[in-house]
């Protein structure tokens, strides 16, 4: 039997009959009404925002895909916000940082809504293994996002600013207000833009359009789907393995929907483990609870499998477990002429006997996979011997020992003669090993600058992320 905690909501559960609840839904009737309530960061007066502002308004098409996909997160993520005292515009950055896609992944390795790269993301508890990438959970990356920018205002006291450092990086800034101090200037966003790279100028203008098109779409010819001021998903702990097709299906949701509140999980199976939640809209919660107490067959169709051998070979692995190499380098995204390496997990077609057993939770938390190029592990060279060489210096110059030299050769003696050729077998030097990031580049997850910001073309510009620029992501190292 299936056992699966209760449906709970992820903020504080709506109630039609809360006194409270009904005077917000008629004060507030959707969240975009709400966000501006909340608007608290002072308005940026800065040429640029103009520049923005006609960007975005001359494609009403990419504002209504954005904000139509940002509907299903707002609520939770405004909710926070207040939950925090912070500004609610604050909810709109990721319509700067990813359009509101968390598959969104930068060039620069920032994956996520909120656009963490790895070590930032580590720096605040987002775990990334083969199996999940929390940078993506709509949950936690709001979370760490929130904390940092309570992080970056408690150190400059200016959201301007620690906007600004989200983008460039704090230490970044704090060299700007340095030099402006140095030079006699001021230390706020207008008077340090002269020290930023042209993606950080331009980042604090991007977000004041945004927010002047929240705040009144309507002088700009704009109309914002409607966001119903009540939580869009509800949680459910998970506690059994379950195929991310079988979770779909069961909550009558298509794959793609699913995702789009899931996009954490890395591969086609979402683990068993502590802390583990799914997250689907309410009315499919309750379907997916029912059609789970009638499913009679088996809810994952995978397990995992750690490579112990060295270099363990993809068609080892698929004979093992009755499936073929094409299938094992897929789901794990294993490139060809690769091979994996020891300590690896592999995802592999869990076998009948292990019908009823999840794969082991510490597993799922440490699970790495790392490949290398598939290649002979030595090579064959001839070596001429030169006048002054001997045994000895040969093997040292080729890092090898002077009794396998002998072996190799079938030499009898110590000796050998100028001219005389020598066969050795030396160990093939592999390029590097590939450490699987915690989400793989792929055209269905690399979003297009033009999807998330303006593109250098575009009126305004709004530049590209140069060699320069993309260093600046790294601010969250």
């Amino acid at each position: 039997m299936h056992t699966w905690s209760q449906v709970s909501a992820m903020e504080r559960p709506w109630d039609p009959n809360d006194p409270l609840a009904q005077l917000l839904a008629m004060e507030e009737f959707d969240v975009w009404a709400r966000i501006r309530k909340g608007f608290a960061i002072p308005d940026l007066q800065n040429p640029l925002v103009e520049n923005q502002l006609q960007w975005y308004v001359a494609r009403p098409d990419y504002i209504q895909r954005t904000t139509t996909r940002a509907s299903r997160y707002l609520f939770h993520v405004v909710q926070e916000l207040e939950k925090r005292g912070m500004p609610t515009e604050l909810a709109l950055l990721p319509f700067i940082e990813s359009a509101f896609n968390p598959n969104a992944y930068s060039t620069a390795h920032a994956a996520g809504m909120w656009q963490f790269i790895p070590s930032t993301g580590r720096d605040f508890n987002l775990t990334q293994n083969v199996f999940k990438d929390e940078r993506r959970n709509v949950i936690a990356s709001t979370d760490a996002a929130l904390a940092y920018l309570q992080k970056l205002y408690g150190m400059f006291g200016d959201w301007q600013l620690a906007l600004a450092a989200y983008n460039w990086g704090e230490g970044s800034v704090q060299r700007a207000i340095n030099k402006a101090r140095a030079a006699g200037q001021g230390t706020d966003f207008n008077s340090l833009s002269q020290y930023m790279p042209a993606e950080t100028r331009n980042y604090v203008p991007k977000l004041q359009a945004v927010k002047n098109i929240v705040a009144t779409p309507g002088d700009y010819g704009l109309t914002l789907p409607k966001v119903d001021n009540q939580p869009y998903f509800v949680t459910i702990g998970k506690t059994r393995d379950i195929d991310i097709k079988v979770a779909a299906q069961l909550a009558e949701l298509s794959v793609e929907e699913f995702k789009a509140l899931n996009p954490q999980f890395n591969r086609p199976v979402i683990p068993a483990g502590t802390g583990t939640q799914i997250l689907l809209p309410q009315s499919n919660a309750e379907k997916f609870k029912a059609n789970l107490g009638k499913w009679g067959r088996a809810l994952s169709s995978w397990t995992a499998h750690k490579v112990t051998s060295t270099r363990e070979r993809i068609d080892a692995i698929a004979k093992r477990f009755g499936t073929t190499p094409e299938v094992i380098r897929e789901v794990n995204n294993i490139p060809p002429k690769t091979v994996v390496t020891a300590g690896s997990t592999v995802l592999v077609p869990r076998p009948e006997h292990l019908a009823d057993k999840d794969i082991a939770p510490e597993l799922v938390e440490n699970a790495t996979l790392v490949t290398a190029p598939d290649v002979p592990e030595t090579r064959r060279v001839h070596v001429k011997v030169g006048k002054k060489d001997t045994l000895a210096s040969i093997a040292r110059r080729h890092k090898v020992s002077v009794a396998q030299i002998k072996d190799w050769n079938d030499l009898k003696k110590d000796s050998v003669s100028a001219g005389q050729t020598l066969e050795l077998n030396l160990p093939n030097r592999v390029a590097g090993a590939r450490k699987e990031p915690a989400k793989k580049a792929s055209a269905g997850t690399r979003y297009r600058a033009a999807e998330a910001k303006p593109a250098r073309k575009a009126a305004p510009p709004a530049p590209r992320k140069t060699a320069a620029s993309e260093k600046t992501k790294a601010r969250r190292s």
